[in-house]
């Protein structure tokens, strides 16, 4: 008598961690993969950069002063942006210029793309970085507090790209949105802030949909970061997450790598890619879930 040996069927909790495994895998290879970024293909492109005074987009203006790119910053505060316009001088920037900008008023977008034209000529990439946050708590869920995130954190960032967009058509040029993992995953206590981020999200792939449809070669990396670094306003929500904040120098390397390769998205730390892929999967995440992500007792407090 032959006697066969038959294999088990996997238990189905195998099966998952295969899928999972092989999905992490992926993911990092993905991530560490070579992007063909040649860092001289940066050199003498201008650069209209938002938000330069501190944290990531100062990081930014330092990256893009070392690979010898012609820069335009912008940011709230003049004295800090001062400093920054002086380092990236020190550092070989060819061309800096500076123009201190509010863009919670809707009419400085226009002042403020009509000055980078003027200095540089016309503009290859324009990048989008600057933020407000307002506490997390009662104060951040007023109308007044909503519309003011609104008019800074999304729709500056449509007029901006509106005013700026002939020019990126003519150098076939790059729009690089630095956005937030809250964009992407909502979370509990960022109403106002979360929305804004979404709105990022819709209008720049209806954009990228639409350039696409006309032919128009501009391309769109959308950058999803965690909190920024301490001198970011997301501090605001620092004593409600226990997140920790990206290191600014590393997530500024990140983006620029994205825009100079045209990435559809640029995700940092590289586990936020995943994060987004099992929003899918866990749409409506238990409340036991959110809470070992939050600080309730400061949240309920704020």
């Amino acid at each position: 008598m032959v006697v066969t040996a038959t294999r088990a069927p996997a238990a189905p909790g195998s099966a998952m961690k295969v899928l999972l495994f092989t999905g992490l895998g992926a993911l990092f290879f993905s991530y560490y993969w070579d992007d063909n970024f040649d860092p001289a293909s940066l050199q003498g492109a201008r650069v209209l950069l938002t938000g330069a005074s501190a944290g990531v987009g100062e990081e930014l203006a330092y990256h893009y002063a070392r690979l010898g790119s012609h820069l335009v910053l912008t940011a709230h505060t003049e004295a800090l942006l001062q400093k920054v316009v002086g380092n990236c001088r020190k550092l070989g920037a060819p061309k800096v210029f500076y123009i201190a900008a509010d863009m919670a008023s809707p009419e400085v977008p226009e002042r403020v793309v009509q000055f980078a034209l003027d200095k540089l000529g016309g503009l290859d990439y324009l990048v989008l970085n600057h933020l407000g946050a307002t506490p997390a708590g009662s104060r951040s869920r007023s109308v007044q507090a909503t519309r003011w995130l609104m008019q800074v954190n999304f729709l500056s960032y449509v007029q901006l790209t509106s005013l700026a967009l002939p020019s990126l058509t003519d150098s076939k040029g790059s729009l690089v949105v630095v956005s937030s993992l809250l964009g992407q995953v909502p979370t509990s206590f960022s109403r106002p802030y979360s929305a804004a981020k979404f709105a990022l999200d819709g209008f720049f792939g209806s954009l990228r949909r639409e350039l696409d449809v006309q032919d128009v070669n501009v391309a769109i990396t959308m950058c999803v970061l965690g909190l920024r670094d301490r001198a970011s306003p997301a501090e605001g929500v620092r004593g409600v997450t226990r997140a920790k904040a990206a290191p600014g120098p590393k997530a500024a390397l990140a983006v620029i790598r994205g825009g100079a390769t045209r990435a559809p998205g640029v995700f940092y730390p590289w586990r936020f890619r995943l994060l987004c892929l099992l929003r899918g999967w866990l749409p409506h995440p238990r409340a036991w879930f959110i809470r070992q992500e939050l600080n309730v007792t400061a949240a309920a407090a704020a």
